[in-house]
């Protein structure tokens, strides 16, 4: 059975930034060997010795432990293989990466239920690649009661759960508050921040238009791209030089300043001219990508109707084409019935000709035998005489039939 989650895409749930990095990096492309989920808790067990986002030092691109959680983010762990991230014996990381999975993707309300029994956990580890160390129960807290963790942004839990989440921490005694392992509870004020330079996270978000994510004061507070203002001037400067050309300096250094300022306000609308043009340039792109689409999907339906009535004229030409054949047919066999019936009647017609002949004959016979004897049914006289001359008349008529009668 899988976990409940929220049923946000994970791309909506983590930083674009870091998401994109993920997906970009080399290392993750070669995560595609690890098939099983035991084969990703070995890589957790053997690679990752902290559990931040970003690389630490000048290093640039996501961290190990991240692409690994991002790895199980493909394989939709379920409940039993999460109840194994967070028992793990092996290694505090392999249960760290367990905590984070249902921090991006579970269900805020259901994240209680998984975290409570282990907020007194007192397994020791170093989340940070600062090497502080603390509890896996202050971890667990600092996930479920933050938003923030080492500068990225975490998936935002509702204020009632929120509320709740309080009120069972009071119940059971324990700290309200942020302990701080996981990074300040604002991007603003992180004091880990200046240690890298910000040049490097900024080089990791400007090709994907989202500001990098580190704090706005980054840029002033580095050492590395600090803008050298007045009173370090004047720190710098030797008491012989204080003296002599104080007023000269004073003023050379306001308007290199004021020039420095110019030139970083004239960059900065360069660069939100230039975003702002490729934003549009990606607009016009999409608009006639799906303009494309729609074309061809127009096309495609305007060929298949123009296919299908083709077809409908062609079945009507070829149902046309067989009635006329079989008409054709019919009246070729009519009139060879016919011409049949009418030789039939041709070739038979010597011997209807005797049968006339014949016919024509008996008639003559009767005509002859009744001019002779008179018609039998006209006479109607009474019984003796009418035998005495039926008897003779048949013996009449023996002797005409005899064999000299014609």
């Amino acid at each position: 059975m899988e976990i409940q989650t929220s049923g946000k895409p994970i791309d909506l749930l983590m930083e674009k930034v870091l998401c994109m990095n993920i997906l970009s990096s080399d290392y993750f492309k070669g995560l595609y060997r690890l098939k099983t989920y035991h084969e990703v808790i070995d890589e957790i067990y053997n690679e990752v010795d902290h559990v931040e986002p970003w690389m630490t030092g000048n290093c640039r691109g996501p961290s190990t432990a991240f692409c690994l959680l991002y790895k199980f983010f493909t394989m939709k762990l379920t409940v039993k293989q999460m109840h194994g991230l967070l028992k793990h014996p092996d290694s505090p990381y392999i249960r760290a990466i367990g905590f984070l999975y249902l921090r991006y993707v579970a269900d805020p309300k259901i994240l209680w239920t998984w975290y409570e029994p282990y907020l007194r956990d007192d397994e020791k580890f170093t989340p940070g690649s600062n090497q502080r160390e603390t509890t896996m129960g202050v971890y667990v807290r600092d996930l479920i009661l933050g938003q923030y963790y080492f500068d990225s942004l975490l998936p935002r839990i509702p204020l009632p759960v929120t509320r709740q989440v309080t009120a069972n921490l009071e119940k059971m005694k324990l700290p309200t508050k942020l302990s701080g392992v996981t990074g300040d509870s604002s991007r603003m004020g992180s004091e880990d921040t200046a240690r890298r330079p910000p040049s490097v996270k900024a080089s990791l978000s400007v090709s994907f238009g989202q500001r990098a994510p580190h704090r706005a004061s980054t840029r002033d507070s580095s050492p590395v791209r600090r803008t050298v203002t007045h009173d370090d001037h004047k720190r710098s400067y030797s008491p012989s030089h204080r003296s002599g050309s104080r007023d000269r300096s004073d003023r050379e250094l306001d308007r290199s300043s004021h020039d420095r300022d110019r030139d970083r306000d004239r960059s900065s609308r360069d660069r939100d001219r230039d975003r702002s043009s490729r934003d549009r340039d990606r607009d016009r792109d999409i608009r006639d990508y799906h303009r494309r689409e729609r074309d061809g999907r127009d096309r495609d339906s305007y060929r298949s109707r123009h296919s299908e009535e083709r077809r409908d004229d062609r079945r009507d030409r070829d149902s046309n084409r067989h009635r006329r054949s079989s008409s054709r047919h019919r009246s070729r066999s009519r009139s060879r019935s016919r011409s049949r019936s009418r030789s039939r009647n041709e070739r038979s017609s010597p011997f209807g000709d005797a049968n006339k002949e014949k016919t024509a004959a008996i008639s003559s016979n009767l005509a002859k035998l009744k001019d002779l004897y008179g018609d039998v049914t006209e006479k109607k006289d009474d019984g003796d005489a009418e035998k005495l001359r039926r008897d003779s008349c048949a013996e009449e008529v023996i002797r005409l039939g005899g064999p000299r009668w014609r």
